[in-house]
């Protein structure tokens, strides 16, 4: 594959550009880019253990060192008992706190520091509301390159500790992730260090959108009536979606295969998403004094609100919060009678697939994947 395989589109509006060079935001309306690229036959797949069995599907170059440390395909678990509580004929758990640094965002960040050790870039760095902090640090690793993290402080200490041993330099913040933010795009400006916060470069999604393909080949090339993810900057749902349209768009699935619906899970103590898509507004507001136990939740203000609005509104899914107490419930609940070691996010994704079913939004014979997004072991100290 060569760089002219694949562009770079605006998720917003009409900008395009090649896809051979350093790109962050589009520089026409600020909005978060998209790689496109060629149309790529399912018999392309590899048969590496990783996400990378699809990499003729990713935005890497022939002979391209890929920094990599074994992400992906993940364990996709049927849970019979979940079903029948939960109110669907089927319903699989796909484990994301089994990737090396213990969440989906191993995917994004490798992808994001593979293209930025291409590019020759001096270092990178993000805002983090835990484990994008981890990923970034350890990927920095893996590619010799430096890394600062600025992370809230009252960050979960296990999450602290792993940034910390993979040598990045982190920086703690009074507030929450969108302060982190702003000290992050303030140092980014200052030191010539790339920013590779959630979709404000394209490649972190394409990375995420492995997942979709991994799903559709662990059901046997077929797709869900539902897929519900929890849901804090994201780039996991748009990815997935992203995915599923590609899959069909190149001949991978059925042209007549019925799309999911995409159902992402807030904790009701910050669910500007949630607010947004029941208010049938395009864009969502930042959700004043935002609180949770669920840290990788606790994201305000989304940069990738828009495009993720419109890929649940696109996939007629929904959009349900819960409780902190549900949360609790459904995480241990989760854990101790699967042995998936669920982080509160994976809980949060259980309670929103039951308020999905008591809405009406999918019927009692449909089968259902919910991701849990990381590892529990990273929020017990």
């Amino acid at each position: 594959m060569t760089a002219s395989k694949w562009t770079l589109h605006c998720s917003a509006c009409a900008y395009t550009a090649p896809g051979d060079r350093l790109a962050s935001v589009c520089p026409d309306c600020g909005q978060p880019l998209s790689v496109q690229l060629s149309a790529v036959p399912r018999s392309a797949i590899g048969h590496e253990c990783s996400m990378w069995r699809y990499h003729a599907a990713m935005p890497i170059l022939d002979g391209e060192q890929r920094v990599s440390i074994g992400e992906g395909m993940t364990a996709l678990t049927e849970l019979p008992h979940i079903a029948k509580e939960v109110g669907v004929r089927r319903l699989w758990v796909k484990d994301e706190g089994l990737n090396p640094t213990a969440s989906f965002k191993a995917r994004g960040l490798c992808m994001a520091v593979t293209r930025a050790k291409a590019l020759g870039l001096p270092g990178v760095c993000v805002p983090t509301a835990g484990n994008a902090g981890i990923a970034l640090a350890a990927y920095a690793a893996a590619a010799r390159m430096p890394a600062r993290i600025y992370a809230p402080a009252t960050t979960p200490p296990p999450i602290l500790g792993s940034i910390r041993a993979y040598g990045a330099q982190l920086e703690l913040v009074d507030g929450h992730i969108g302060d982190a933010g702003k000290a992050t795009a303030q140092f980014a400006k200052e030191s010539g260090f790339f920013n590779v916060a959630t979709v404000r470069e394209p490649y972190r999604v394409e990375g995420m959108k492995t997942m979709g393909y991994e799903v559709a080949e662990q059901l046997g090339w077929r797709l869900p009536d539902a897929i519900v993810y929890p849901t804090g900057g994201g780039e996991g749902t748009i990815g997935i979606w992203k995915a599923i349209g590609e899959m069909i768009e190149w001949g991978w699935l059925p042209n007549d295969t019925k799309k999911p619906k995409m159902v992402i899970a807030q904790a009701q103590g910050c669910m500007p998403l949630v607010r947004a898509f029941n208010e049938g507004a395009d864009r969502a507001t930042a959700w004043e004094n935002p609180a949770t136990h669920a840290s990788g939740l606790r994201v305000p203000g989304p940069f990738g609100d828009r495009w993720t609005l419109r890929t649940i509104r696109e996939s007629n899914g929904g959009a349900f919060g819960a409780s902190e107490d549900e949360i609790r419930a459904a995480t241990f609940h989760l854990a101790s009678t699967s042995g998936i070691d669920a982080a509160p996010e994976g809980g949060c994704g259980i309670v929103v697939a039951k308020k999905m079913v008591t809405a009406g939004l999918v019927l009692k014979d449909a089968e259902v994947v919910v991701f849990n997004t990381g590892s529990g072991a990273s929020y017990r100290w």
